[in-house]
């Protein structure tokens, strides 16, 4: 008679569904504490931010929804109401919010480190604490910003509602998760060198072109298109008017390219970023 090891019956012991349950518990309980680090620290940063007095938080949707109602004006006095048939609004609206977007990404992550030093004397805080706190803040405000911009123009007739949601809120999501990509990439790099300290204003200057907020990859002679389209952030933007406009406008994008891109730039942020943490320690 083959004689079984008790061990061996299976996860049906009383100690091993213990076991599993005291995991489950510790990693429910470590999320949860990283979650209360994060939302402490958005809080910190709303209130350092925008203040207390005054519209305070409102600013989170207020400062990227003057800008874009800025340019909006500024264009219907220089530009024509539509261009390639495509309405004006609409068109600066679906531009200038992925540009936002971008640019408050690269900016407020590469400064988030140098300006939360004191923060990491608390063995508790880490630098992923503070950038996932600016990332969520951000997004959350421009995405806010743009439902509203939307809305507005939607209760003045000047777009419409959107032809495929799905299309939008994941031209959104990834034109975010590769903007996020490059700017951590950009804060492990200023981490190490000072010099790349002064090129993320620059950089953030060339997204403009680069990114294809202000003409369509439809307008690009067909030569240069495939050389274009090489550049991530022009297929999120892309899937963003392809949603707002459908299928009667033209667009040209890729998404698992820019999530390809995307991974590969995250990755890369983090690990400088681990590296980055381990120099300054040393010093």
């Amino acid at each position: 008679m083959v004689e079984l090891n008790p061990s061996d019956s299976g996860s049906s012991s009383p100690a091993s569904a213990g076991m599993r349950r005291a995991g489950l518990y510790r990693m429910f309980a470590a999320a949860a504490h990283h979650l209360r680090i994060i939302g402490a620290l958005i809080m910190r940063e709303m209130a350092t931010r925008y203040g207390r007095q005054g519209l305070g938080f409102a600013w989170l949707v207020g400062e990227p929804l003057i800008f874009c109602f800025g340019v909006m004006i500024l264009w219907s006095f220089t530009k024509p109401p539509y261009e390639h048939g495509i309405r004006l609004a609409p068109f600066v609206m679906t531009g200038y919010m992925c540009l936002i977007l971008i640019r408050h990404m690269i900016s407020l992550l590469t400064s988030a480190i140098q300006s939360n030093l004191g923060l990491l004397y608390h063995r508790q805080i880490t630098p992923m604490h503070i950038l996932s706190s600016r990332i969520i803040l951000e997004l959350g405000g421009a995405t806010s910003a743009f439902l509203v911009v939307y809305l507005v123009l939607l209760s003045i007739n000047q777009v419409g509602l959107p032809h495929d949601y799905l299309l939008l809120y994941s031209g959104w999501l990834i034109l975010a998760f590769v903007a996020v990509g490059l700017a951590l990439v950009l804060t492990g790099l200023a981490m190490r060198f000072e010099l790349f300290e002064r090129l993320i204003s620059l950089i953030s200057y060339a997204m403009i072109p680069l990114s294809g907020v202000f003409f369509m990859v439809a307008w690009v002679p067909a030569a240069a298109r495939k050389i274009y389209l090489s550049v991530p952030f022009v297929h999120g933007v892309e899937m963003i008017r392809a949603g707002v406009f459908g299928e009667f406008v033209p667009t040209y994008y890729n998404p698992i390219y820019a999530i390809a891109w995307g991974a590969v730039l995250n990755i890369a942020g983090l690990l400088l970023i681990a590296g980055a943490r381990e120099h300054m320690s040393s010093e």
